[in-house]
């Protein structure tokens, strides 16, 4: 049987590809959102949470579900505890998306969302990689309306901490400007007319 297409769509925080996102699925394209996965799995797989328990401690968790602030507090700003975590979520979060795959075996191509696709380097495993862009203070703005909580000092640490977006567009297929001026909506119609031929052929 024909295996789908496996489309990787990132972009920095504000981006808006989980709009771009919204988009494709309104299209019947199947969409996984790996960092929304990261989380479920985090809070429910027994295995991956008995490895962030023993590696970072018992506060990793109050009342069975993942102490966040607990763990942003012990990662940020040290890249060696970042890149334990990552060394033992990524390889979960894969193969979690290998049994959704198996799921959708009969579409012309599935989408995976992730902010950190490519710093994972699951790019590597992509039929094409779709990056999401648009300038830093639309970003901040839009981050800011989402989440008020945030201020623009800690939505900036996290954009320096993500890999520089000129470094990204080297390794994308397709770059789609998302700043609210040009419009996306055909882009994405014929991004999704090749898609389906290139599933054929």
């Amino acid at each position: 049987m024909k295996k789908p297409l496996i489309v990787g769509i990132t972009g920095g925080i504000g981006s808006g590809k989980s709009t771009i996102c919204k988009i494709f699925q309104s299209l019947g394209v199947p969409v996984s959102d790996a960092d929304s996965r990261a989380r479920f799995l985090m809070n429910h797989d027994e295995s991956l949470k008995a490895q962030i328990t023993s590696a970072f401690g018992a506060e990793s968790y109050k009342e069975g579900l993942l102490n966040r602030d607990y763990l942003a507090q012990i990662v940020f700003n040290q890249p060696e505890k970042l890149a334990l975590l990552n060394s033992i979520t990524h390889p979960a979060v894969a193969l979690d998306f290998e049994k959704w795959l198996g799921q959708h075996a009969h579409v012309p191509y599935v989408m995976k969302e992730a902010a950190l696709l490519i710093e994972a380097g699951a790019h590597k495993k992509m039929d094409m990689l779709i990056l999401v862009t648009a300038p830093e203070a639309v970003r901040v703005k839009r981050v800011l309306q989402r989440d008020p909580h945030r201020s623009e000092q800690e939505i900036k640490a996290v954009m320096q901490r993500q890999m520089p977006e000129e470094e990204k567009r080297k390794l994308c297929d397709v770059v789609i400007e998302n700043d609210g001026n040009q419009p996306i909506l055909q882009k994405i119609l014929d991004l999704h007319s090749k898609l389906l031929a290139k599933s054929l052929a």
